[in-house]
């Protein structure tokens, strides 16, 4: 049938605008917002957002048709919808952000049910591990860690060779910026030490045994430091891959009874994971300490109290590794090196005056990552993670 031109041009019409429907930018169907860094430094970081800012869209919308851009570009960027408290309604959407240093980045959000968002070349990544016990394992493009169980206590208890109780936080060293816990984890069912040797992507040759690791908690008390045991509960919240959360509970511990829970996420592209700590205890407790593995006391403790950042530099086989907590300097009471001939009980110990909720971020470099060469390396990025820390980057939506 051969259309005439008048009803040619209708046609076209209806079609630009039944586009226009699916990837409307109108007000109706669109949330602009900026992203302002005051700092004098560039900051690659992941942020949030809360449904509640985006009611609008969200209220009429689907959030698995909203997607995200710069304004004035059409490329869309990875997005991350999270639900914390397991309802099935997403609390907060996660995003990456390349700030220059004192800039500020206009962003809108748009309804578009036809487009696909994009999924990002690097990810974060966290699991319970049963093949291994009951490890709990995260990492992301940068670095990785891992903690132990219920069950790796049990058989230490029982005096099972290679088995481990523990509390403090184990670091895996890795030169990759690919996902690494299912490839190690894999060759470890063939060969136990397969993760402890570096065929080139990393290993683990960090030593945690009974001491704080990075990151560990307790209380002290008397000259001592009083912990937990192996966590007995999980939860993963979200698996990544922009961030990854979960929680982990404790038994009641020390003489104060605690009762611990800790909230651990890791953003891809950073060498820190958060540490939200919610914890209640019988008696009044005289402080909440996290500390840093001295090992042997062969390496360099360094203490900012000032600037809320703490670090450990130290030689692990053939290569450095900075290992660091920074957390707000209003939060801390005091801190020192504690240096004891008892294996596993030398300890950079940061203690903090006892609240509800401690926030602090535990990382680290490694020297054959290409991350960092010296400890001044190291150094300069506690204090930009303590800048960071203390001046956020600043959402605001129009």
């Amino acid at each position: 049938m051969r259309l005439n031109k008048n009803y040619s041009t209708v046609l076209l019409l209806g079609a630009l605008s039944a586009i226009g429907c699916t990837n409307s930018t109108s007000s109706e169907n669109s949330v602009n917002f900026s992203v302002e860094n005051k700092l004098d430094f560039d900051r690659n970081e992941v942020i949030s957002i809360t449904t509640d800012q985006l009611s609008r869209l969200l209220d009429k919308n689907s959030s698995k048709d909203l997607r995200l851009k710069i304004q004035g570009q059409t490329d869309y960027l990875p997005l991350q919808w999270i639900d914390y408290d397991g309802d099935g309604k997403e609390d907060e959407v996660v995003f990456f952000v390349n700030a220059k240093a004192n800039q500020t980045i206009n962003y809108e959000f748009v309804v578009d049910s036809v487009n696909l968002n994009p999924q990002p070349k690097n990810v974060a990544y966290s699991r319970f591990v049963p093949e291994r016990v009951d490890d709990y394992t995260w990492e992301n493009d940068k670095i990785a860690f891992r903690v132990y169980g219920p069950k790796g206590q049990e058989s230490f208890l029982q005096g099972v060779k290679g088995s481990t109780l523990s509390s403090g936080v184990d670091i895996w060293l890795k030169r990759t910026s690919k996902s690494v816990i299912n490839e190690w984890y894999a060759g470890y069912t063939k060969d136990p030490m397969h993760y402890h040797v570096d065929k080139g992507e990393g290993y683990d040759p960090y030593h945690v045994g009974d001491s704080r690791g990075v990151g560990g908690s307790g209380v002290w008390v008397k000259d001592s430091l009083q912990i937990s045991q192996n966590f007995v509960t999980y939860k993963t919240i979200s698996e990544g891959p922009l961030r990854t959360v979960f929680e982990l509970t404790y038994n009641p511990w020390s003489d104060y009874k605690v009762t611990e829970t800790k909230r651990i996420s890791l953003d891809v592209g950073s060498n820190f994971s958060k540490f939200e700590v919610f914890y209640k205890s019988v008696k009044p407790l005289p402080n909440y300490t996290v500390g840093i593995s001295l090992h042997k006391n062969e390496g360099t403790p360094d203490l900012n109290v000032k600037n809320g950042w703490f670090s450990h530099w130290e030689k692990i086989d053939d290569a450095f590794v900075g290992e660091g907590i920074v957390l707000d300097p209003a939060k801390i009471d005091s801190a020192f090196a504690n240096v004891s001939k008892v294996v596993d009980q030398s300890n950079l110990l940061i203690l903090t005056k006892p609240e509800d909720k401690l926030t602090y971020y535990a990382g680290f470099a490694w020297q054959k990552s290409g991350q960092v060469n010296s400890k001044e390396d190291w150094q300069k990025m506690l204090d930009k993670k303590a800048k960071e820390i203390a001046s956020p980057l600043v959402v605001k939506i129009k």
